[in-house]
């Protein structure tokens, strides 16, 4: 009985070797850097590098039931059980009031010297049920409309994403991105954004942080995929793949318009907590194969990462089901799939210890064998993350390694605080952007990686989602009384960097 009672273990110690092995001979192991972390680069970044800042519709807009809006999950959620969703007790009804005041933000912008602005656009603005044949919304598409211009007459970018969390009601209740109907209706709402947009607009994502909308969609509340063992995570991911893919060939294909379109992702960087330990070097590799190999491997090859492909294929063998937890793509999809990517926007606040662990921890983690941890002499932000600045150029340099350096990638990065302690004087905001981006200008300068642009998040203090107006990223305060917006430290100092388009060395 004791045999028998080892023999779990003893499968997981084996199996464990086994993706070591894979993970080894896999290109894009963990990169040797050629900086030490803590000595700062004085350099400047490539002539056509740009930068630029970032907000979301929901989060800034308000005007939640005008001009023919319909209602969003995050609508819905925030307004449910009189608003205890929610840290204050707040919505995104009014925002920044960026609706209206969107000339306002483009001003900012220009103020700065900024070259792109990365909005998104509301899906139910424009399609209020999320279905076309229910009808568009030509007041929704003419505010776009007013947008893109403002921009383009201050000679700023516009860098749109056609969806970041804020699905349409309708949708939601109808099973969101585990029903897959839900991909033809992305791709009709897509068709619509692009064959009134796209004339203007040269830079698109088709989503934004789809692992979040995936696998943490309990923190939004409206629909929860949380399942053990779990599994509509995995079909959420293959549904949001197939709706990005499906757009992509819209705008290429089917359009023929001739800029770029893209993906944004988000991870942490993976660290093992012992380096020492080959069970945690082995567990931040196959965090890293569940975080950006989710998403960028179907993209590169047509089906998940070998690691996910591996392991969870066994455990849904062990299950006693039929076929595996993790879907496959068949061959129309994959064709569609493999290269439907003209850049990589990534998404980067954080680093993370791991360890390996034996048993199922629960959710994707749990089917991965890892844990995360923070390490406790890290410095956290005021929104409890920690400042790991490191992590960003490591982070780069696995894209490159595991990736290659073909397509160009757009980096987003920002720093919270709560409220009542980031004022305008936002120093540690000011040091926060110093060291993550001289960090990035490592990784462009001596590493080879192809990063096209900066992203601040955010523009201006916004409705951050589940903390409500209690946290701040914005580089510009917001007043709630009157919308009046004012630069903070970190708003000049970025417009330092970008006029000196990084860091001279001093004379």
């Amino acid at each position: 009985m004791k045999l028998l009672s080892f023999l779990p273990k003893l499968y997981f110690i084996l199996f464990t070797l086994l993706i070591g092995i894979v993970v080894g001979i896999m290109a894009g192991n963990i990169p040797n850097l050629r900086q030490e972390e803590d000595e700062f680069l004085y350099d400047v970044f490539p002539e056509d590098f740009q930068w630029g800042l970032a907000v979301s519709a929901y989060q800034t807009e308000g005007a939640f039931d005008v001009d023919g809006k319909g209602p969003s999950a995050w609508d819905a959620w925030t307004h449910e059980n009189n608003g205890s969703n929610i840290v204050d007790g707040q919505n995104g009804d009014v925002a920044c009031d960026s609706y209206n005041k969107f000339e306002n933000d483009t001003q900012l912008l220009a103020d700065m010297g900024a070259n792109f602005y990365k909005i998104s656009l509301s899906w139910p603005r424009i399609v209020p049920t999320g279905r076309t044949s229910d009808g568009i919304n030509l007041a929704g598409i003419a505010h776009y409309n007013k947008v893109i211009d403002s921009l383009l007459a201050k000679n700023i970018t516009p860098f749109v994403t056609l969806h970041q969390w804020d699905l349409p009601l309708p949708l939601v209740t109808s099973g969101s991105w585990n029903n897959e109907e839900i991909v033809k209706n992305f791709g009709d709402f897509a068709r619509i954004a692009f064959q009134f947009y796209g004339n203007r607009v040269d830079l698109w994502a088709t989503l934004h942080e789809p692992l979040i909308s995936c696998q943490a969609d309990a923190t939004f509340g409206v629909h929860d995929y949380f399942d053990e063992p779990p599994t509509k995570q995995y079909t959420c991911v293959h549904n949001v793949l197939k709706a990005h893919a499906t757009a992509y060939k819209i705008f290429k294909d089917e359009l023929g318009l001739s800029g770029q379109v893209g993906l944004t992702l988000n991870s942490e960087w993976a660290q093992p907590k012992n380096a020492s330990d080959p069970f945690h070097v082995d567990a931040a590799e196959r965090l890293l194969a569940f975080r950006l190999g989710w998403f960028l491997h179907p993209i590169y090859t047509g089906d998940y990462h070998p690691i996910m492909r591996s392991i969870i294929d066994q455990k849904s063998e062990a299950e006693g089901r039929n076929s595996s937890r993790l879907p496959s793509f068949d061959d129309a999809w994959k064709q569609k799939l493999i290269g439907s990517l003209d850049f990589i926007g990534l998404n980067y606040f954080f680093t993370v210890n791991v360890v390996s662990t034996i048993g199922n921890n629960g959710g994707v983690d749990g089917d991965g064998y890892f844990a995360t941890e923070f390490d406790p002499t890290w410095n956290l932000t005021g929104d409890g993350l920690p400042i790991t600045p490191f992590g960003m150029r490591k982070l780069l340099n696995y894209v490159k390694e595991s990736y290659g350096s073909s397509l160009p990638i757009y980096l987003i990065n920002g720093c919270g605080e709560v409220e009542g302690v980031d004022g305008t004087d936002d120093t540690f905001r000011v040091d926060f952007f110093k060291i993550h981006i001289n960090e990035c200008l490592k990784a462009v300068k001596l590493d080879g990686a192809n990063v096209k642009g900066f992203t601040a998040w955010s523009l201006i203090d916004n409705f951050e989602w589940s903390g409500g107006y209690t946290v701040k990223y914005g580089v510009h305060s917001v007043n709630s009384a009157n919308m009046v917006r004012t630069p903070k430290s970190s708003a000049l100092y970025l417009s330092q960097v970008i006029s000196d388009n990084g860091f001279p060395a001093p004379k």
